[in-house]
């Protein structure tokens, strides 16, 4: 095979992408990313495939939509069967590494104890999804931690108790795991982090102490100003302390590749699994089921960071304006690593669009499944969203529907906020018919379910 690059998956939970200077926040948050997409690539609009935590890992281990895996909402075990990211790159002589939140090894019902239940206990390594090198894992991180202390479970599943700042200790892991690197192979290292992620039991995002003072002087961002309703005025502080704390310790893995002599030879990927509305987002008419802080197709939750650098990323701060799906990480993992995927997974090898090699008739759009809070399917193209639902189906409950009624429709030009719902607004029906014809193509090619729409 051609040259193989080590490769680092670097991702948090539940961040926004204009907490980062990269995509236009004033205050100095992410210092470190910002260097990263100046050497690298930096992808504008990208969108997370389905904002929730256990469905978007899903996804991300697999290749697949959620609907295809089963494991369409929170509390459902990645099937032990599933072809995963992991055993493509051990299959291509990889070693791999997984620290921090895994969140596919328990299963049972909703916001309930579940049945098979490994969110406080050690993961067997049957239920790891092929990783079967270092290991620094809980399978639901903030139900072993809280921002200043806890614990993960080894490979050989005995506990390791932390105490500090999660974000910190997290990255202590995967330190760690680049200080004991023999070089013998290739490495793929994921560092999955709950920060930015709300602290479930205490209710509140949990940034390092000091950061309500430090970052009290942001810049409301305008989706959010528009609903006092939410709980961002006292939270947003810390979020933002949280998403610094994030970006510090992506310094940290930098600097250790750096001075171990691997960063010239690593590609690095930045992300996050989904954003966070902060509760403004969960009072329509069309809610069926739970939400918090992202179950929805609005901006604040599916559009999310994404920057690249290293190998054919390493572009000099190339800003790729298309609309791209996170669906595609696992495709581009898996061929950085020598594959070439016909038709094993979904999505795109993003560094096509680095290279400026993407095919010109390529449709500029993405598509999202919402669960939890309704049964919903989302089209976003670079101008129009267009958003349905289930009617009365619980999103909790039900995986998929084959009828959906409609639930935004949003002109993203005019309206970036998405304050202005033209879903019933006549002017608009071709525009809505013209969407609504491709998002039912889009459902079938994804779930196979040829669907009918109601008024």
């Amino acid at each position: 095979m051609a040259n193989r690059y080590n490769i680092v998956l670097y991702f948090s939970d539940q961040q926004r992408f204009d907490t980062c200077g990269c995509y236009g926040q004033k205050l100095d948050i992410t210092p470190n990313l910002d260097c990263m997409a100046e050497e690298g690539t930096v992808f504008e609009n990208a969108f997370s495939p389905q904002p929730v935590c256990g469905p978007f890992r899903a996804m991300l281990q697999t290749g697949k939509y959620p609907t295809e895996t089963g494991c369409f909402r929170n509390n459902k075990m990645l099937p032990i069967d599933a072809k995963t990211v992991a055993n493509y790159m051990e299959g291509a002589g990889y070693e791999t590494a997984y620290v921090g939140k895994w969140h596919l090894a328990s299963e049972g019902e909703l916001e309930k104890d579940p049945s098979i239940d490994f969110q406080r206990k050690a993961i067997p390594p049957h239920l790891r999804g092929g990783y079967t090198g270092f290991w620094r894992v809980s399978d639901v991180l903030e139900f072993t931690s809280d921002g200043y202390s806890g614990y993960v479970f080894d490979e050989n599943m005995n506990r390791c108790d932390f105490k500090g700042y999660r974000t910190d200790c997290i990255t202590d892991y995967a330190l760690e795991y680049l200080r004991s690197y023999d070089g013998k192979k290739p490495f793929f290292l994921t560092v999955s982090h709950i920060e930015p992620h709300h602290q479930n039991n205490a209710h509140h995002y949990q940034g390092p102490e000091g950061s309500k003072e430090r970052f009290k002087d942001y810049e409301v961002p305008a989706d959010l100003a528009a609903f006092p309703n939410g709980d961002w005025k006292e939270e947003y502080p810390d979020y933002l302390g949280a998403c610094n704390a994030i970006d510090h310790n992506l310094g940290r893995i930098i600097a250790e590749l750096k001075e171990r002599g691997l960063y010239d030879n690593t590609v690095i990927i930045f992300t996050s699994d989904h954003g966070s509305h902060f509760r403004t987002r969960n009072t329509d008419s069309h809610f069926c089921g739970y939400d918090d802080y992202k179950r929805s197709c609005h901006e604040a939750a599916i559009h999310i960071p994404l920057v690249i650098t290293g190998g054919p990323f390493r572009t000099g701060g190339k800003r790729v304006s298309d609309l791209v799906s996170t669906i595609s990480l696992p495709k581009t993992i898996v061929e950085l690593a020598g594959y070439q995927l016909a038709g094993c997974m979904e999505g795109e090898n993003l560094a096509d669009f680095a290279a400026g090699e993407v095919d010109a008739d390529r449709r500029n759009e993405v598509f999202v499944q919402i669960s939890e809070s309704r049964v919903g399917r989302c089209i976003r193209t670079d101008k129009w969203k267009y958003a349905v639902s289930g009617p009365g189906l619980n999103g909790g409950l039900y995986m998929g529907s084959p009828v959906y009624q409609d639930d935004f429709l949003y002109n993203l030009d005019d309206d970036p906020s998405e304050l202005d719902n033209l879903v019933d607004d006549e002017e608009y029906a071709e525009v809505k018919a013209n969407l609504r014809k491709r998002l039912k193509e889009m459902i079938k090619d994804a779930e196979g379910i040829d669907v009918r729409f109601i008024d």
